[in-house]
């Protein structure tokens, strides 16, 4: 269980989010700013949806820090995510066909939104092939976290991580078609 700066376990995630919250706010920061303005969301509505989340679905037993972390960028990426299919859903009328008379501003609209699906779709395949390559692009590209970060969570060395995030980035080239 995550423990407190006095050393007692965390009660509850209330607790758990008022000592982390400059944390997380640093992570949504890098995360959005990694990946350009692709959402209309901001850094404290990340940090607040993916806390909602993770309230409504309950903490699971954290070790530490990192797992606390790791566990906060694996719902920040489903808080992307499903933003961008709600925007997509809405943009595009719904369920209502929509029409444009100039085609290349329809394309335009969507695309930086297609590539972040993408994306998610490619993490989905690489998840059936390597589990842990999931997590540390999780980790690395949602969340922001270090190598020594990621390394401490799956309990493996940062060398591990790195080979991990390079295997991981040429599997998703290849799954991308790039």
């Amino acid at each position: 269980m995550v423990t407190l700066e006095s050393g007692e376990p965390a009660a509850s995630a209330d607790v758990l989010f008022a000592q982390l919250y400059h944390e997380l706010r640093r992570l949504a920061r890098s995360r959005l700013a990694g990946g350009g303005r692709h959402t209309l969301l901001d850094t404290s509505a990340l940090v607040h949806e993916a806390f909602m989340r993770m309230q409504r679905e309950g903490l699971v037993a954290l070790a530490d820090r990192e797992h606390f972390l790791a566990y906060a960028a694996k719902t920040m990426r489903s808080v992307v995510i499903d933003f961008v299919r709600r925007r997509r859903a809405l943009r595009r009328g719904g369920d209502v066909e929509h029409i444009t008379l100039d085609t290349r501003a329809g394309e335009m609209l969507g695309t930086r939104d297609d590539e972040i699906l993408e994306v998610h779709e490619a993490l989905q395949t690489l998840a059936q092939v390597d589990a842990r390559l999931v997590s540390v692009v999780e980790m690395r590209y949602f969340a922001g976290l270090t190598d020594l970060e990621i390394a401490a969570a799956l309990g493996v060395t940062d060398r591990t991580v790195r080979r991990d995030w390079e295997r991981a980035r040429l599997l998703l080239a290849q799954l991308l078609g790039r």
